[in-house]
């Protein structure tokens, strides 16, 4: 079963949004699918720097 999604609306930079669709078109990905494995690898990443601390 696929993961359940949640609409959001968010202003983001202009040169912010014209680097995503870049790299998500590059990446063959929707921008939304390339933003949503952006904030999960940053989320990991940070997880992952506060269990190391404990």
């Amino acid at each position: 079963m696929k993961p359940l999604k949640k609409k959001l609306s968010i202003t983001i930079d202009e040169d912010i949004v014209i680097e995503i669709r870049e790299l998500a078109e590059k990446d063959d990905r929707s921008v939304s699918q390339y933003i949503n494995l952006v904030l999960r690898g940053y989320l990991n990443r940070r997880n992952n720097a506060i269990q190391k601390k404990k």
